[in-house]
């Protein structure tokens, strides 16, 4: 597996993510405003229902190009991967966790929560504003909630695979499960469009605004404080190695 395993507090932010969940935007739900919107890519098709549409339309409205990019490259690449391992699930799960994954490192969603929280309680807020069944929010939620975390590894695949895609797009994918025409394909359709600077400097962003939601597992502070001969490898790093041309 190569995942990526990597609060709404009463707080003037906070308020305005709460104002911003009641979605007083309501992006049309006919196809995204693309050069070239295609119907499949590397032989996975684009989820094209109206609940997928319009999510499709507030990610790309809220998201700048490189992020929005990504966000597709993710449903794509994961679904590659879930094919190569032989599992079953729900694309339109799937889609909607990995087009809305990234909702939290956006400026309309950002806040004092982990950003992976702050885009899973978005993504639940559009959901049920759109009347989407209870139980599937509830997966998109865990799937965007756990994508960057090992969590998201030992769960039902629509929510392993959104941990998954976002992990082969950032760091690179496991060649054994994607092959290079493959990413090829993704690449020409979406474009990464400089990401690794880009990404990192969104992420930088977020965390000067709020580093409470930058916190790490109290095991990490254990480890720095009583194990330090580990050095373990700066995520910054990996994804500066990461195996795209920019």
């Amino acid at each position: 597996m190569r995942g990526l395993a990597l609060s709404v507090g009463v707080t003037a932010r906070g308020r305005d993510f709460l104002a911003a969940a009641e979605f007083g935007f309501r992006p049309s739900a006919s196809k995204p405003e693309l050069e070239s919107w295609p119907t499949t890519v590397a032989g996975v098709r684009l989820v094209d229902s109206e609940i997928a549409r319009t999510a499709t339309a507030l990610s790309r409205a809220v998201s700048p190009s490189y992020l929005f990019n990504h966000a597709v490259r993710t449903y794509l690449l994961g679904s590659l991967v879930g094919r190569a391992l032989g599992l079953k699930f729900d694309e339109e799960l799937l889609y909607l966790a990995c087009i809305m994954h990234d909702l939290g490192l956006t400026e309309r969603f950002e806040g004092a929560l982990p950003f992976e929280i702050q885009g899973a309680e978005a993504a639940r807020r559009f959901l049920e504003e759109h009347a989407y069944g209870k139980e599937r929010i509830g997966v998109v939620w865990d799937g965007i909630a756990m994508h960057a975390s090992r969590i998201g590894q030992f769960k039902q695949p629509e929510i392993l695979l959104v941990g998954e895609g976002a992990g082969a797009d950032v760091v690179g994918p496991d060649w054994s499960q994607i092959k290079k025409v493959e990413v090829e394909e993704v690449l020409t359709a979406f474009p990464r469009l400089k990401f690794k600077e880009a990404f990192v400097k969104t992420c930088g962003d977020v965390v000067t605004k709020f580093p409470q939601g930058a916190s790490s597992s109290f095991m990490r502070d254990i480890r720095e404080r009583h194990v330090p001969s580990f050095h373990p490898r700066n995520f910054c790093d990996v994804i500066a190695q990461a195996p795209f041309p920019e």
